[in-house]
C-alpha cells in the first residue's frame, strides 16, 4: 500500500504528524491536480538545464531515463549508466537505480517500488517526486536551528512580518489571498511589485501578479494556478511548499552574493584607506626631509659678517627660526611617527604586510636627518654669540688704536722738521747750550712715548690675530708710525751727536728753564695719559668689574691735589724765569729753549683733565646702573628656569611611570593621559615668558649666568621631548584600543599582557630588548629555535630596531586568535560573484560592487589566462593574494 510519508525518523521526522490526513488528502482530486501541475513544473525547472522536459509526470518517468537525469541535475552527481532497452526489465532496472540513489542519500522509501513507477501509478509517482523535493529542495533549509518545513515556515514569517494583512501560519490557507507571495517578492525586489496597490479582497489579481513576476524576473516557473488556489478550500500543502521553496532558493542565492560583495567592499575599503595613509606618509616625509635639507646648509654657514649690525641680524633670523619655523616642524615630525605607527597597526589588524616607506624615508632616516639638523643648530647659536663678542672686541680695539695713533701723530707733528734744523750752526754759545738741554728734554719726552708706540703696535697685532676686516688700513697706519718712530730715533741720535760736538761752545744755560722743562715734560705726559685714560672706552660684564673701574677712578681723583701742587710748582718756576729774564734782561727770545711746553698749555690741559673727571664719573654711574639691570635680568631668568627645568624632568619621569604602570581600562588611561597632556600644554605660557626673558638677556649681550645651570636650549629641548613623549604615549594607548577592539581582547587579558610585559621589562623603559622578549616567550611555553625566534622578531620588530614595544607584544600575543579576513576568504567571495567560474567579468563586478570599488578591481586585476578563459576575463585569484602581500599587486 502506498505510504510516502513514512521516512526515516532521523531525516524527516516532521512528516510523522501529517501521516493521518496525507493518506486521505492524496485521494482528493483537487489536491492531486495541484500536485501534478506543481511537481511537473518543478521537475521541468531542473530538466531544462539538461535540455529536456516532461509533459505527463506518470508517463514520462516510466522508463527511468528522465528520472535518473533529474537526480543527476539536482544533485550534481553521476548515477550508474542507464539501460537503453525498451523492455520492462530495462525500465525497472533504471527506476531501481534512481530509487537506490535516493535511498543512498539517507531517505527511507516505504511502499514505493520500481514496478509501480514503471506501471504509471500516479499516486506512487507523485509520492516519489515529493520525496525528492523534500530531500533536495526543502530538507537543507535551516533558519535559527530549525530545518526543513519549520525552517521554511520561519523564513516566510520573518520576511513577511513587516507587511500588514499577511499572517503566514501554514502552507495552505495562509497563501490563498496571494499577499504572502507578493510580500516575499517585494521584500527582496521592491522594484518589481507596487505592494501598496494590492488588496486583500482581490486574491486572483494578487496571485497572478506574484506568479507572473516570479516567472518573468526570478526564473521561477508557474507551478500553481490562481483559480485552483482560490477554488480549493484548503490548497495542497506539498504544492505550496514546493513553490515557496523556489522563492527561498532564489532569494537566498541573492543574499549570498550580497554577503560576498559586502566582504569584498570591506576588504577593498581597508586597502584603499591604507594606500591613502601610505601616500600621506610619503608626502609628509618628503616635505619634512626637504625642509631639513634646505635648513642644514643655512645653519652650517659660518661666514662671518664685518659689522655688529649684520651679525645681530643673523642672530634675530636664528631666533625667528627657533620661535616660528622649527616648532611646526617638530609637530610634523611627531605626527609623522604617529601616522606611521597607526598605519602599521591597521595593516597588522587587517592581516596586511607591514608598510615599508620609500628609500630614505624610514622613521629612522627622518630621525637621523633631524639629529643632523639639531647638531648644526647647536653649534650655530654658539658661533653667532662668539662672533658678536669678537666684533665687539674688535670695535673696541680699533677705536683704541685710532685714539692712540691720533695722539701719537699729533705729538710727532713737526718733530722731524725740528730735529732736521741746523740752528746751532749760527747760534751763540748760550743758544747752543740751550739747544743741547732742549734736545735732552726731547730725548726724555721721546723715551716717554716709547710705551705708547709699543701699545699701538700691540693693538694692531691683536686686530690682525682677530681677523679685523679693516686690518690693511690699520697695518698701513701702524707701519707709518713705526717707520716715523725709527726715523725720529735716528734723527734724534744724529742731532745729539752734533750738539755734543759744539758743547764746548755752550756754557751759559738757564737752569730754571731746564728745571721747568724737566718737570713740565713728565707732568704734561701725565696729564696727556690722564686725559687718555679718562676718555678711554671700557667694556665690563659684571658689577664687580665696574666696581673695580670705579675704585681705580677714585684712587686717581685722590692724586689730583698732589698734581695740582706740582702744577703750581711748575708755574712758579716759569714765573721765576720770567722774573729773572725781566730782571737781568736775558735775551731768550721769549720762549723756553728746553721745551715747547708753556704755562698756557699746562693750564689748558689741567682744565681739560678737571673737565673730564665728572664726565668719567657719569659714565661709570651709568655703566653701574646697566650692570645692575643685567644682574636683575640674570636673576629673573634663573628664578624661572630653576622651576621650569625640574618641572619638565619630573613630568618626563611621571609619563615614563604612567606608560609602564597604567591602571584601569584603556579608555580611562587615554582620558587620563589627554588630561595630563592638556595640563602640560597649559604650561606653555610659562615657557613663552621664559623665552621673553631670554631674549632680553641676549639683547643686553649677557653671556653667562651664575645663578642657574639651565640654559634656554636645555629648556627648549626638554619641552620638545616632553610634548613628543606624551603624544607618543597617547598614540600607543590609541593603538592598543584599536588592537583590543579589532581582536576582541578583554580588559583582563590586557592587564595580564601588561603584567607579563612589565615583569620582563627589567629596565622599566617601556621596551623589551630581544633577550628579554625571548625569555618572556619561553616562560609562556614557546619552544624556540633560532629560526623560529628570528621569524617572530621579524613580526614584532619589522624595522629591525632590536626592541619590542608593548603594542607589538600584544599584537603578537593575540594574533593567533584574531578574526581577520584572509586571502582565501576573499577569493571564495569573488568566486560566488563569478558564479563558481575561475575568472570574473567586468559586468559582474559592476553589477555586484559599488562603482568606485569595481573600477579599483578592474584597474588592478590581471587578465585571466587559464584554459577556460573568455574575452575580458579577469584573474581574481592573483588579485586576492596580492591584497595580503602574498604576491605583487
Amino acid at each position: 500500500m502506498y505510504n510516502m510519508e513514512q521516512y526515516d525518523d532521523d531525516e524527516i521526522d516532521y512528516m510523522h504528524q501529517e501521516d493521518a490526513w496525507d493518506r486521505d488528502l492524496l485521494l482528493d482530486p483537487a489536491w492531486e491536480k495541484q500536485q501534478r501541475k506543481t511537481f511537473t513544473a518543478w521537475c521541468n525547472s531542473h530538466l531544462r538545464k539538461a535540455g529536456t522536459q516532461i509533459d505527463n509526470i506518470e508517463e514520462d518517468f516510466r522508463d527511468g531515463l528522465k528520472l535518473m537525469l533529474l537526480l543527476e541535475v539536482i544533485s550534481g552527481e553521476r548515477l550508474a549508466k542507464p539501460e537503453r532497452g525498451k523492455m520492462r526489465v530495462h525500465k525497472i532496472s533504471n527506476v531501481n537505480k534512481a530509487l537506490d540513489f535516493i535511498t543512498g542519500k539517507g531517505v527511507k522509501l516505504v511502499s514505493i517500488g520500481a514496478e509501480e513507477i514503471v506501471d504509471g501509478n500516479a499516486k506512487m509517482t507523485l509520492g516519489m517526486i515529493w520525496t525528492i523535493i523534500l530531500r533536495f529542495a526543502i530538507q537543507d533549509i535551516s533558519v535559527e536551528e530549525t530545518s526543513a518545513k519549520e525552517g521554511l515556515l520561519l523564513w516566510c514569517q520573518r520576511k513577511t512580518a513587516p507587511y500588514k494583512n499577511v499572517n503566514i501560519q501554514n502552507f495552505h490557507i495562509s497563501w490563498k489571498d496571494g499577499l504572502g507571495f507578493c510580500a516575499l517578492i517585494h521584500r527582496h525586489r521592491p522594484e518589481l511589485i507596487d505592494y501598496g496597490k494590492l488588496r486583500k479582497d482581490d486574491p486572483m489579481t494578487n496571485l497572478n501578479t506574484a506568479f507572473d513576476v516570479a516567472e518573468k524576473y526570478l526564473d521561477i516557473p508557474k507551478m500553481l494556478d490562481a483559480e485552483d488556489i482560490i477554488s480549493t478550500l484548503r490548497p495542497d500543502e506539498k504544492a505550496v511548499m514546493t513553490y515557496v521553496s523556489c522563492y527561498y532558493h532564489a532569494f537566498s542565492g541573492k543574499q549570498k552574493a550580497e554577503t560576498a560583495a559586502n566582504r569584498i567592499c570591506k576588504v577593498l575599503a581597508v586597502n584603499q584607506e591604507n594606500e591613502q595613509l601610505m601616500e600621506d606618509y610619503e608626502k609628509l616625509a618628503s616635505d619634512l626631509l626637504e625642509w631639513i635639507r634646505r635648513t642644514i646648509p643655512w645653519l652650517e654657514n659660518r661666514m662671518p659678517e664685518n659689522t655688529m649690525q649684520a651679525m645681530q641680524q643673523k642672530l634675530e633670523d636664528f631666533r625667528d627660526y627657533r620661535r616660528l619655523h622649527k616648532p611646526p616642524k617638530v609637530q610634523e615630525k611627531c605626527q609623522l611617527e604617529i601616522n606611521f605607527n597607526t598605519l602599521q597597526t591597521k595593516l597588522r589588524l587587517s592581516n596586511r604586510p607591514a608598510f615599508m616607506p620609500s628609500e630614505g624615508k624610514m622613521v629612522s632616516d627622518i630621525n637621523n636627518a633631524w639629529g643632523n639638523l639639531e647638531g648644526a643648530e647647536k653649534g650655530y647659536e654658539e658661533w653667532l654669540l662668539n662672533e658678536i663678542r669678537r666684533l665687539e672686541r674688535l670695535d673696541h680695539l680699533a677705536e683704541k688704536f685710532r685714539q692712540k695713533a691720533a695722539i701719537h701723530e699729533a705729538w710727532t707733528e713737526g718733530k722731524e722738521e725740528m730735529l732736521q734744523k741746523h740752528d746751532y750752526e749760527t747760534a751763540s754759545l748760550s743758544d747752543i747750550k740751550a739747544l743741547l738741554k732742549k734736545h735732552e728734554a726731547f730725548e726724555s719726552d721721546l723715551a716717554a712715548h716709547q710705551d705708547r708706540v709699543e701699545q699701538i703696535a700691540a693693538i694692531a697685532q691683536e686686530l690682525n690675530e682677530l681677523d679685523y676686516y679693516d686690518s690693511p688700513s690699520v697695518n698701513a697706519r701702524c707701519q707709518r708710525i713705526c717707520d716715523q718712530w725709527d726715523a725720529l730715533g735716528a734723527m734724534t741720535q744724529k742731532r745729539s751727536e752734533a750738539l755734543q760736538r759744539t758743547e764746548k761752545l755752550l756754557e751759559t744755560i738757564d737752569q730754571l728753564y731746564l728745571e721747568f722743562a724737566k718737570r713740565a715734560a713728565p707732568f704734561n705726559n701725565w696729564m696727556e695719559g690722564a686725559m687718555e685714560d679718562l676718555q678711554d672706552t671700557f667694556i665690563v660684564h659684571t658689577i664687580e668689574e665696574i666696581q673695580g673701574l670705579s675704585t681705580a677712578h677714585e684712587q686717581f681723583k685722590a692724586t689730583l691735589p698732589e698734581a695740582d701742587k706740582e702744577r703750581q710748582a711748575i708755574l712758579g718756576i716759569h714765573n721765576e724765569i720770567a722774573k729773572i729774564v725781566q730782571t737781568y734782561h736775558v735775551n731768550m727770545a721769549g720762549t723756553n729753549p728746553y721745551t715747547t711746553i708753556n704755562p698756557q698749555e699746562v693750564n689748558a690741559k689741567w682744565d681739560k683733565v678737571r673737565q673730564l673727571v665728572p664726565q668719567r664719573d657719569q659714565a661709570l654711574i651709568e655703566e653701574h646702573a646697566r650692570q645692575q639691570n643685567n644682574e636683575r635680568l640674570r636673576r629673573q631668568f634663573a628664578n624661572q628656569a630653576n622651576v621650569i627645568g625640574p618641572w619638565i624632568q619630573a613630568k618626563m619621569e611621571e609619563i615614563g611611570r604612567i606608560s609602564i604602570e597604567m591602571h584601569g581600562t584603556l579608555e580611562d588611561q587615554l582620558t587620563h593621559l589627554r588630561q595630563y597632556e592638556k595640563s602640560i600644554v597649559n604650561y606653555k605660557p610659562k615657557i613663552d615668558q621664559l623665552e621673553g626673558d631670554h631674549q632680553l638677556i641676549q639683547e643686553a649681550l649677557i653671556f653667562d649666568n651664575k645663578h642657574t645651570n639651565y640654559t634656554m636650549e636645555h629648556i627648549r629641548v626638554g619641552w620638545e621631548q616632553l610634548l613628543t613623549t606624551i603624544a607618543r604615549t597617547i598614540n600607543e594607548i590609541e593603538n592598543q584600543v584599536l588592537t583590543r577592539d579589532a581582536k576582541g581582547i578583554t580588559q583582563e587579558q590586557l592587564n595580564e599582557y601588561r603584567a607579563s610585559f612589565n615583569h620582563f621589562d627589567r629596565k622599566r623603559s617601556g621596551i623589551m630588548d630581544a633577550e628579554d622578549f625571548k625569555t618572556c616567550l619561553i616562560s609562556v611555553g614557546y619552544n624556540l629555535g633560532e629560526n623560529e625566534f628570528s621569524r617572530i622578531m621579524s613580526i614584532v620588530d619589522p624595522n629591525r630596531m632590536g626592541m619590542v614595544t608593548f603594542q607589538a607584544f600584544i599584537d603578537f600575543m593575540s594574533r593567533e586568535t584574531a578574526d581577520t579576513d584572509t586571502a582565501d576568504q576573499v577569493m571564495a567571495s569573488f568566486k560566488v560573484l563569478a558564479g563558481d567560474k575561475n575568472y570574473i567579468l567586468a559586468d559582474e563586478l559592476l553589477r555586484e560592487l559599488p562603482p568606485d570599488q569595481a573600477e579599483y578591481c578592474m584597474a588592478r586585476m590581471a587578465p585571466y589566462t587559464g584554459p577556460d578563459a573568455v574575452p575580458g576575463a579577469l584573474d581574481y585569484m592573483s588579485f586576492s593574494t596580492a591584497l595580503y602581500g602574498e604576491s605583487d599587486l
